[in-house]
């Protein structure tokens, strides 16, 4: 297949992986209900420069692109179309710099989330957004989807967070977009508009992200029983009318709570 052997020429041959049941594997994420295709190739991508390569390749043959970071995602996003090629960028998992001057991390996108959180609070910093699946999902993929968690009522999503990013676009050029200041007025937010994209405008593979300083107060935990959902809400909306904004809120049903129980 003359695709294939293109790929062959310009990747090399341990990052393509035709394997069906390898490929099978990385065909679908979470999402047990929405379908998935077959992939005709499989490439574990190292750095920009194969990415590069690779869409550039799939353009010139009208193969389509199927981006994935750890499979977390519970939306199918992630499932392979017939006849695509998969892109892994999970092996792209290197913080390539903390800066504790302008609260900032550079990472590429097949950081852990928790890996993050980890590695800047050795500098006394934080990284808010927390999707539940944190502790296996990747900066890239939190980004393609604009991943929240219950954090986000006081601290806001990923977008919040994201203050450039280097993408290859499907043409096969890699760009720089957004800025690595924490104060950004001027121009089109380009690399805003990259988040929450789940791949459709190109491949990000690396993030600017801003952080927070540690919070320094003392965590408190506030559980409240309410008779109904209705009631619940009133809760919740009472406490915002109140002027509290709690760091974490969360609903929990009392068929979650007999699952804990048990």
């Amino acid at each position: 297949m003359l695709f294939l052997d293109a790929l062959s020429a310009a990747l090399p041959t341990d990052r393509i992986v035709l394997d069906p049941d390898v490929m099978r594997a990385y065909a679908r994420d979470q999402a047990a209900w929405a379908p998935a295709g077959a992939p005709i190739a499989l490439v574990k991508a190292r750095d920009a420069d194969q990415v590069r390569a690779l869409v550039a390749i799939c353009a010139e043959h009208g193969v389509p692109i199927v981006p994935r970071g750890a499979g977390t995602g519970l939306s199918g996003g992630a499932n392979a179309v017939d006849g695509c090629v998969l892109l892994a960028l999970d092996g792209m998992d290197r913080i390539l710099e903390i800066d504790p001057a302008e609260q900032l991390a550079v990472v590429q996108p097949g950081v852990v989330n928790d890996h993050l959180r980890a590695a800047v609070a050795e500098h006394g910093l934080w990284y808010p957004p927390d999707p539940a699946s944190s502790p296996w999902s990747t900066i890239g993929g939190n980004t393609a989807t604009n991943a929240g968690g219950v954090c986000c009522v006081k601290y806001g999503v990923t977008r919040d967070y994201v203050l450039g990013m280097k993408v290859v676009t499907g043409r096969g050029e890699l760009v720089t977009l957004g800025r690595r200041t924490r104060k950004g007025v001027a121009g089109y937010d380009l690399a805003g508009l990259f988040v929450g994209s789940e791949g459709t405008l190109g491949v990000i593979t690396e993030i600017t992200v801003r952080l927070l300083r540690l919070p320094d107060s003392p965590q408190k935990t506030v559980v409240g029983a309410f008779d109904s959902l209705v009631t619940a809400g009133e809760a919740v909306a009472a406490t915002a009318a109140a002027g509290i904004t709690p760091s974490a809120l969360e609903l929990v049903d009392r068929y979650c709570l007999r699952a804990v129980d048990e």
